[in-house]
């Protein structure tokens, strides 16, 4: 037997951020990033139907890009104090990643960081507050995923925080929101939104709910994320995006997602890359090295008119260029000299990254630093080691 695991209520189209005047409580507190969403008025409007709704707020702003355990601390401190019953996250994955885990340190004060490393580690939630994802990026998907990824400064390592108990009780899927979204941040998020599609499909959990959802949102993606990046105000295109990222959300919350994305988030940790770039660097090296084991990438080929993984690789790579992502580590700035000097602390943290267990391919520290070197110097992944001079 099986669950399905999704966001309890789902609004979704344009103007859909006007659901908040319907939520019945008290108090919420609203979490949010930097200036984007105030400059933008969508901070404005949210307060503004919660308050219609005759909820208190309180609004909690500044979450950083990859947003540490400190800020987590911070937040959960100004909850215990403000008391809320909702809570908000509202703008990208950072700020509703940041939330998500506030909210357990504000249930559970006593906790320690360290114990929800291990997956599926999170303590029962919803004693004191139930939880709202209203995303900005068309990525993700953490509005209906049991997932946050938390850094840790000091190691310079990212830590996925598993566990369905961090779904989100409502998700609003709006994509007017999106239509301030820079260029850069729309080819990045619906890459990510992409590299989702692929690996629950292909991840060693068979789900065919999942099956379908990464599959349709990969033709999405294929469809609508070059003109979401050229034309940002087609609002058509920019739900589209919307609706394809919270399709990829979907699959991988019941199928979860593989070595791409371990393999992302060290570099981002480390060299501060963005999760979508480095996962649209290392997605057509994995999809080479993950056909030895598993037959569903033709299938997955197929939805886009194409019929092998190779052929499927080439396409996203093209689209990758289309939408104007750099195709090798080293084009972020990475010297040579920075990346032979850490390789062997990325790949075991790789090794150990909870994705690591769900890819189809069982794999191992020399394989994982093979696909880090052809990726770092933008060249095809084949079974003969990567060595750089």
């Amino acid at each position: 037997m099986s669950k399905l695991f999704v966001a309890g209520e789902v609004f979704h189209g344009p103007g859909s951020l006007e659901e908040l005047k319907n939520i019945k409580g008290k108090k919420a507190f609203v979490v949010t990033g930097g200036s984007s969403m105030k400059k933008s008025g969508t901070l404005d409007k949210a307060l503004a139907f919660l308050k219609d709704a005759g909820i208190e707020t309180v609004v909690f702003d500044g979450v950083e890009e990859d947003p540490s355990s400190a800020t987590s601390f911070k937040g959960a401190e100004a909850m215990r104090e403000f008391q809320p019953d909702w809570i908000v996250g509202l703008g990208g994955c950072s700020a509703i990643d940041a939330a998500k885990t506030m909210w357990i340190f504000y249930e559970h004060p006593n906790i320690e960081f360290d114990s929800l490393i291990k997956p599926f580690s999170v303590p029962v939630l919803r004693n004191k507050a139930k939880f709202i994802a209203i995303p900005s990026t068309s990525g993700t998907g953490t509005e209906t995923t049991g997932l946050a990824v938390i850094t840790d400064r000091e190691k310079g390592v990212k830590y996925p925080i598993v566990s369905y108990e961090l779904t989100p009780d409502i998700a609003i899927i709006d994509g007017e929101i999106c239509a301030s979204m820079p260029a850069h941040v729309t080819s990045n998020t619906g890459l990510d939104a992409l590299t989702h599609c692929v690996e629950a499909y292909v991840s060693n959990i068979d789900d065919n709910f999942a099956d379908v959802l990464a599959k349709g949102g990969l033709e999405i993606v294929f469809d609508n994320l070059e003109e979401a990046v050229k034309n940002p105000s087609n609002i058509t295109a920019r739900q589209n995006m919307h609706d394809a990222s919270f399709m990829g959300g979907l699959a991988f919350n019941n199928a979860w997602l593989g070595i791409v994305h371990s393999l992302s988030h060290q570099v981002g940790a480390l060299y501060g890359i963005p999760h979508g770039c480095a996962n649209a660097i290392f997605l057509p090296n994995v999809i080479r090295y993950n056909a030895a084991a598993t037959t569903k990438f033709p299938s997955l080929a197929k939805v886009i008119g194409l019929e092998t993984a190779e052929e499927l690789a080439q396409a996203i790579e093209a689209l990758r260029k289309k939408v104007n992502n750099i195709s090798s580590l080293k084009e972020f700035g990475i010297s040579k000299e920075d990346w032979i000097k850490n390789l062997d602390y990325i790949a075991n943290n790789a090794l150990i990254d909870p994705c690591t267990g769900f890819n189809p391919r069982v794999t191992n520290l020399e394989d994982l630093k093979d696909i880090y070197n052809a990726c770092y110097e933008g060249i095809v992944y084949t079974n003969e080691a990567v060595v750089t001079n």
